[in-house]
């Protein structure tokens, strides 16, 4: 079975505490919201401390045009990607030796936060020896999703080229789609919760030489759930001045009602129950949603400590943050044999589920 070998994360510079933003919120929104004091309750009940972003506060306050955005976008995307990238091939952490990223397959570049035709992957080909034949897969529209989507097509593609190596770079400038004059309650929430960031995993079929040195996850199966006519759950509106953040009141409610099937199905499939599940590596979309797992899976909180204290110190970065909580549990080195589920949702609304056992 394809492996994960090594995991990178990269933050961009500007670390903003929670009491700041809620403060910046404030500043913004107080002449919109008559009841804005109860609005930004949000703020202190969405249990984030600090989170990342690659621009000064200040910045945010000023208007600022799609194309200004964008193009900060594509430039941020390019250095962190690449600083990622890196990161990821010189893990010495799990790797045995530095992986040559001559002896990279294909790169499956996850992102739905900004556009660039070429896209990112290649302009960081152009960055780093990689070779000319290198398979580019550029993922856009999944959002919160991404992440665990990337891995999924990672695995079908080295089951499909055992010997081959795959990067999953996911990457997402959250806070860059910031609207100031968006004064619906939805880009209040988005301001509560989102942030950048940015993560790299290399996967390698069962015949790669590349090789790990301590008990890595495997990737025994996936699965993907979409949910007909949901496209108003989560998502983008697009419009003249960019990306304004659609969030439905339904999320935890729908999650409650539908991981839950979609989740002990998968693991049935595997012959497997929950009670086999050691670690359960959940993309942390905020608070609620974290609850909603825990009551739709008959999971005590402990089971989803490691997701809250990502989601704490890194806010919600969309496709990226299922892998900051992935690279924390490989940190934690569970032992060979351990068991673990992978699962992130998005708009779609969509699910993507991944069966790890550490070996």
């Amino acid at each position: 079975m394809p492996k994960i070998q090594s995991i990178s994360t990269v933050c961009p510079p500007v670390e903003l505490k929670q009491e700041e933003a809620m403060k910046f919120a404030r500043s913004l929104f107080s002449d919109s919201f008559k009841d804005i004091d109860r609005l930004l309750k949000v703020f202190q009940n969405g249990e984030i401390d600090t989170r990342q972003v690659c621009m000064p506060l200040e910045w945010y306050s000023e208007p600022h045009d799609f194309e200004t955005k964008n193009n900060l976008y594509i430039e941020h995307a390019v250095t962190l990607g690449k600083q990622a990238v890196e990161k990821c091939l010189t893990n010495s952490a799990t790797l045995e030796r530095s992986v040559d990223p001559a002896e990279i397959d294909a790169i499956f570049f996850v992102s739905s936060s900004g556009l660039a035709t070429p896209s990112i992957d290649a302009r960081l080909i152009n960055q780093l020896p990689f070779r000319h034949d290198i398979k580019r897969i550029p993922i856009w529209g999944l959002g919160c999703a991404g992440g665990a989507s990337g891995m999924s097509r990672a695995f079908d593609y080295c089951k499909a080229y055992p010997e081959s190596n795959v990067l999953v770079l996911a990457l997402e400038l959250c806070s860059l789609t910031f609207q100031r004059d968006d004064v619906t309650k939805s880009n209040l929430v988005g301001v509560s919760l989102f942030s950048d960031g940015v993560a790299c995993a290399l996967v390698s079929g069962e015949q790669s030489t590349i090789k790990s040195t301590r008990p890595m996850p495997v990737i025994r199966a996936t699965s993907s759930r979409f949910m007909p006519d949901s496209e108003d759950v989560m998502g983008w509106d697009i419009k003249n001045d960019g990306l304004h953040v659609v969030f439905s009141k339904s999320i935890p409610n729908v999650i409650k009602s539908w991981l839950g099937p979609f989740v002990h199905q998968f693991v049935k499939e595997q012959n497997l129950s929950m009670e086999d599940v050691t670690h359960f590596v959940a993309h942390p979309g905020g608070k609620k949603v974290l609850d909603a797992y825990e009551k739709a899976l008959h999971m005590d909180s402990q089971q989803t400590a490691t997701s809250k204290k990502v989601l704490q110190h890194h806010g919600n970065m969309s496709s990226p943050t299922v892998l900051y909580v992935l690279k924390d549990f490989i940190e934690q080195q569970p032992t060979s044999g351990d068991i673990g589920l992978m699962a992130a949702l998005g708009p779609g609304f969509c699910g993507e589920l991944l069966l790890l056992e550490w070996q």
